[in-house]
């Protein structure tokens, strides 16, 4: 295996949802097209993240998208969450095979939707400001009291990262989603393998070595916490191919993902933070890095 490279994801706002997005991580475009694909009324698309194609778009201020139905069965796109519900920012309500629903975003953001008919369908627009955004910039998103997720493309720029962590609280348990996509669709990538490890103050909460998803989403569960503290999760990516056939897998091998989860901060602490993370973001430019080592 080749010598670990480190990558540093680091959250450190624990009301925002922190997503890195480059270039090859998502497709940019003008009044985009999403597809509402055959079969997505029967479960499992959402394994692939494929019950709306493509599952993810970047768009910029003033841009439209447009649903096409593509399936045989009736459809919303309804912004918001199955957990949190609708957000009111726009609903297509029930639409035909066929037809089509439109919205234009006039605001900057991350504005995720779904299907209020088969809820297991979901789908993201990343809405970003007027102007040309460069590979690395971090984009805050919209508040979240009881997770966290930070996202970013590995140094070979073919994969991107996904994890998703409940925020710490002392005598719960904390739960993580670990997903890899192809950086190119943003599809989820089938076979993943990776080590896991997970500490809070230096002890060590859960393990898992040479974890492996046939799906390409991994599901987690930490001991119960001992504190409200920070919690570290380490990922180191094996490669991508079945078990016991190694030497086939494809990469990247090795490379070592930090995620740091942090108990909430202050009005004031949250200006400075902003300002830290444009200067993240200055310093990944300069050296060509997803993000430096903090």
């Amino acid at each position: 295996m080749q010598s670990k490279k480190k990558i540093v994801l680091s959250s450190f706002l624990i009301l925002f949802s922190i997503s890195l997005v480059t270039l090859t991580d998502t497709a940019f475009a003008e009044d985009a097209t999403v597809s509402v694909p055959q079969g997505t009324s029967d479960q499992g698309c959402e394994i692939t993240n494929e019950c709306y194609i493509p599952y993810e778009v970047a768009i910029t201020v003033g841009d439209s998208v447009t649903w096409i139905n593509d399936d045989s069965a009736a459809h919303t796109v309804t912004a918001g969450t199955i957990i949190d519900g609708p957000s009111d920012i726009f609903d297509s309500g029930l639409f035909m095979a066929g037809t089509t629903f439109s919205h234009q975003f006039n605001s900057p953001g991350e504005f995720p939707y779904f299907c209020i008919v088969h809820p297991w369908m979901d789908g993201i627009i990343m809405v970003q400001g007027n102007g040309t955004t460069p590979p690395g910039t971090l984009i805050v998103g919209a508040p979240s009291e009881d997770e966290t997720t930070v996202s970013g493309i590995t140094e070979d720029g073919k994969v991107r990262a996904e994890i998703t962590a409940s925020n710490p609280s002392s005598n719960e348990r904390m739960s993580i989603e670990i997903k890899f996509r192809d950086s190119n669709g943003g599809s989820v990538k089938a076979h993943s393998n990776y080590d896991l490890l997970v500490t809070q103050n230096g002890q060590e909460v859960y393990s898992v070595l040479e974890a492996h998803e046939h799906g390409g989403i991994g599901l987690h569960t930490t001991d119960p916490l001992n504190s409200d503290d920070p919690v570290d999760i380490k990922v180191t990516v094996l490669g991508f191919g079945l078990p016991g056939d190694e030497q086939n897998w494809s990469g990247p091998k090795g490379e070592i993902l930090m995620f740091n989860n942090v108990p909430e901060f202050g009005t004031i602490a949250i200006v400075v933070m902003l300002a830290a993370i444009t200067s993240v973001v200055l310093l990944s430019s300069k050296y060509n890095r997803v993000l430096p080592k903090l």
